[in-house]
């Protein structure tokens, strides 16, 4: 059963990190830890029409939280902060409660579904996903508040 886990996909995903590092005058930054395992993702994002224009992530996590950014990486550019949300929520909802596997831009998620069988793994897997959004709210909370309406 870990080899389902640990598969050769997933090893290789995470062996191959794309869009690794971090962007010089990101819109939007955040960083996430894995309490349970000190996994930890940094995410830059820089945002134009609504829409990712350039993103960097900095990853120092299992295979399985690298893999999860492996995708996102792969697929991140052009997608809106609703695309990053939804496949957020929709791999949630398929390690946390065995639903369907993520659709749409973020679809190779599916690799991932044997992590729903373990819970202290989900943490990490989502890691990415969730500085992701976290920093594209804050690329769209800078972008709301331009230098004209600083007083």
């Amino acid at each position: 059963m870990i080899d389902d886990l640990y598969s050769g996909k997933i090893l290789s995903l995470a062996a191959n990190m794309p869009r690794a590092g971090r962007l010089a005058a990101p819109d939007g930054s955040a960083e996430k830890i894995a309490k349970l395992c000190g996994s930890r993702i940094v995410v830059d994002v820089a945002l134009k029409g609504g829409r990712i224009s350039d993103f960097a992530q900095e990853v120092k996590a299992c295979a399985l939280g690298q893999a999860a950014a492996a995708v996102l990486g792969a697929h991140v550019i052009g997608a809106t902060p609703r695309e990053i949300e939804m496949a957020r929520d929709q791999f949630r909802a398929m390690l946390k409660a065995g639903g369907p596997s993520p659709t749409g831009r973020f679809a190779d998620l599916s690799m991932l579904e044997p992590v729903k069988n373990y819970p202290p793994r989900h943490a990490s897997s989502l890691l990415a996903f969730e500085a992701a959004l976290e920093a594209c709210q804050m690329a769209e909370a800078n972008t709301r508040t331009s230098p004209a309406d600083v007083v």
